[in-house]
């Protein structure tokens, strides 16, 4: 269960945007898309990897 303090005199739309952060962190509806259909084992390690090579390019930029 997400629990997120509203802080006094915070507005509305603030709180309910770090609830929608935290959600997000969690990855439920990742999971829940992931599963409604079914990837093969070698196109999951593709993606990854695919992803991982993109991640270590923009690392690569930075420094």
């Amino acid at each position: 269960m997400i629990i997120v303090n509203v802080k006094e005199g915070e507005s509305l739309d603030r709180a309910l945007k770090r609830f929608k952060k935290k959600f997000e962190k969690t990855g439920v509806l990742r999971e829940l898309r992931s599963r409604q259909a079914f990837e093969k084992k070698s196109i999951t390690r593709r993606t990854q990897i695919k992803k991982a090579i993109y991640k270590q390019g923009l690392n690569q930029d930075n420094g």
